[in-house]
């Protein structure tokens, strides 16, 4: 199927859109909700705030936030998921297949069960150190061996690591059931309730992670060209590879970090990118970043409407997206990133 932006005049339009585009969802995610507020009272409330206006007080205390970090995560998870899916050359390839997400629920529920530990704030530091435990024994793993480090390892040692944080997670959520009942919606996932402190403090880590994924491009198309061929053109393949598994970790454990476990965005965003200019990685991670965030922005839209007055979290609502789009990738069989 062609491309529908084959050409650089047309992708810079594409990347037009798509800049259009988040920022339709954000506008809509701020004024959307329980309280629906008129587009020209969020404008008002930006301009000219009156704390004396309730709609004013939501829009400035929680909705700006709310989309901010809505949008940051939709943008890093999909960069995410696509420099995963070049590393791996596996187009089910996700941040979860480097056991990020287990290995940052395990240790938020080692904290509540042992540590007795409630704060987000708190929970947020240390998802992002089971994060970076996780992203770095996956590495470990798959760099023993003669052969170093490859994609074939890399899933191994993921599918491994992730399955072992899983089942020590079940066994400590049977140990103390009740006393983890606090966490249960950051588990699920949600961006609900967060402030912008959480967020500033792993911008210093995601902000980097998205600057130098946007500069890995090039270096990318020349290495999922092949590996022989990319050594053969002077690429130092396994500095390239080692720097992507950095940024898939600051990326994506900084996401799950502030919001716990949001799935498939990494996984369906490549996927869609793909369809609309082909793979090209100089353009697949900024178009991806803009989709991946207009996506998470409009699931948590939708997670505020589809039972309220109450909220479903956001990470349910991916996965209504993400599981059929699981199936078709993988009954089609695919094994490349083609």
């Amino acid at each position: 199927m062609k491309n529908i932006f084959s050409n650089t005049t047309s992708k810079i339009v594409g990347l037009i859109l798509g800049i259009i585009l988040c920022l339709v969802c954000f506008i809509l995610s701020v004024a959307l909700g329980q309280t629906s507020i008129p587009l020209q009272t969020v404008l008002d409330a930006v301009v000219h705030y009156d704390e004396s206006i309730t709609e004013h007080v939501i829009i400035t205390t929680s909705r700006l936030t709310r989309a901010v970090i809505a949008a940051v995560i939709g943008a890093s998870l999909a960069i995410a998921g696509a420099l995963m899916q070049a590393l791996t050359r596996n187009p089910l390839g996700a941040p979860d297949i480097v056991g990020i997400n287990a290995g940052a629920v395990f240790f938020i529920v080692v904290s509540a069960t042992f540590f007795s530990v409630t704060s987000l704030l708190h929970y947020m530091w240390i998802a992002f150190l089971g994060a970076g435990v996780a992203g770095g024994l996956v590495y470990l793993l798959g760099s023993l061996g003669r052969d170093g480090l490859s994609p074939i390892k890399i899933v191994l040692a993921g599918a491994a690591v992730t399955a072992l944080f899983v089942s020590f997670t079940q066994g400590l959520l049977v140990i103390n059931e009740q006393g983890i009942q606090s966490v249960l919606f950051w588990l699920a996932g949600s961006v609900a309730g967060r402030n912008m402190e959480m967020l500033l403090a792993v911008l210093p880590f995601m902000i980097p992670g998205i600057l130098v994924a946007l500069s890995l491009g090039k270096s990318i198309n020349i290495l999922i060209s092949g590996e022989d061929v990319a050594k053969g053109l002077g690429q130092k393949t396994m500095l390239v590879k080692v720097t992507m598994g950095v940024v898939v970790v600051f990326l994506a454990g900084g996401s799950v970090a502030i919001a716990g476990s949001i799935g498939f965005i990494g996984l369906i965003v490549p996927h869609i990118v793909r369809g609309l200019i082909g793979l090209d990685y100089r353009w697949m991670i900024p178009y991806s970043a803009l989709i991946g965030a207009s996506l998470l922005l409009l699931a948590d839209i939708a997670a505020r409407f589809i039972i309220m007055p109450q909220e479903m979290p956001i990470g349910v609502m991916t996965a209504f997206l993400g599981v059929p789009f699981f199936i078709y990738i993988a009954r089609r069989g695919l094994t490349r990133n083609d």
